[in-house]
């Protein structure tokens, strides 16, 4: 389960923000997680609120934020929204495209408690 690995990498991530930052508590993560990371965000959190056990950030919550896929065409150059999984520009129709948007697994913000 690479979810609880890259659990337990995010609650590393935020102890050295907590250290830097000198925070006492941090009450919530956000984390921006694309459509087609790969990873199930339910199973992220059960592995977050388990990585967090009998630590100082016990408690805290891990928040989802859910990127949707956007990709670029490389024919015509407009950005869109990709439904459905369908990497068809919808402009014109070329399937020369790539992901703009929609792969990311990041930290966007703490909120302190």
């Amino acid at each position: 389960m690479h979810e609880l690995s890259l659990a337990l990498n995010i609650i590393d991530i935020v102890k050295e923000e907590m250290d830097r930052h000198r925070l006492s508590k941090v009450e919530t993560v956000v984390l921006r997680l694309g459509a087609l990371s790969g990873v199930d965000p339910e199973s992220l959190k059960f592995g977050f609120e388990a990585g967090l056990a009998e630590t100082p950030l016990a408690g805290t919550r891990l928040d989802i934020v859910t990127i949707p896929v956007e990709a670029r065409c490389r024919d015509c150059g407009k950005e869109f929204s990709v439904d459905d999984y369908v990497f068809l520009c919808p402009f014109c129709e070329s399937t020369a495209v790539e992901i703009v948007r929609g792969q990311e697994i990041q930290i966007d913000h703490l909120v302190g408690g």
